[in-house]
């Protein structure tokens, strides 16, 4: 997909539909500036516009996609590629979403460290020592919480048994043993417990 196509082909949609740019914004709840930031090819409507936008435009989200409208034969061509595309970048953002996990929970960890270590080895009053243990336990409590997110909300995990990919709920995740984004949990097809790990495809 490139930017400045899929933009090109935006505005000429919407000129070939006998709107401004404000008559496009308002048909889609957006803003008359976002209109013009896809029309200038520095951004690209996220999921949740892309549908309104075509349905506007009269287009296919295929076509979008591809910044083209496209007779029967392309369009299916033209989808192939499109999702192939789309699965790469999916992967790629997934990949990036871990490691900002793994970062994350080392930052955390070394956060709670800090703390501790002033609370073990610095005379200081009592009440502050406390102080110092809730701040550190709610940081770690947080820090994790936003790692558990994205570790539940990218890829899935697949059971060992009957290789069923799965998304669990956060209950699940919070109660199941763990090495690493490897957990042993229960699987939602075949109901056995095995160790199941983390896989993005």
């Amino acid at each position: 997909m490139d930017l400045l196509v899929t933009a090109k082909f935006i505005k000429e949609q919407r000129k070939e539909k006998g709107l401004t740019q404000a008559e496009l914004a308002e048909k889609i709840a957006v803003s008359e500036k976002t209109i013009s930031k896809w029309e200038c090819g520095k951004g690209f409507p996220d999921t949740s516009l892309m549908l309104p936008l075509c349905e506007a435009l009269d287009i296919t989200a295929n076509e979008l996609l591809s910044g083209k409208k496209l007779n029967e034969k392309e369009y299916k061509a033209s989808a192939e590629t499109n999702l192939v595309e789309l699965k790469d970048k999916t992967e790629k953002l997934s990949r990036f979403l871990l490691m900002i996990e793994w970062v994350l929970g080392y930052f955390v960890t070394f956060s709670f460290l800090v703390p501790v270590f002033l609370i073990v080895f610095v005379q200081m009053a009592t009440w502050l020592k406390v102080v110092l243990y809730i701040l550190g336990f709610v940081q770690v409590l947080i820090g994790l919480h936003f790692c558990m997110m994205i570790e539940k909300d990218v890829g899935f995990y697949e059971c060992e048994h009957c290789h069923h990919k799965h998304i669990p709920s956060y209950k699940q995740m919070y109660a199941a043993m763990h090495m690493g984004r490897t957990r042993y949990m229960k699987c939602p097809k075949c109901g056995k417990k095995s160790w199941q790990k983390k896989v993005l495809k």
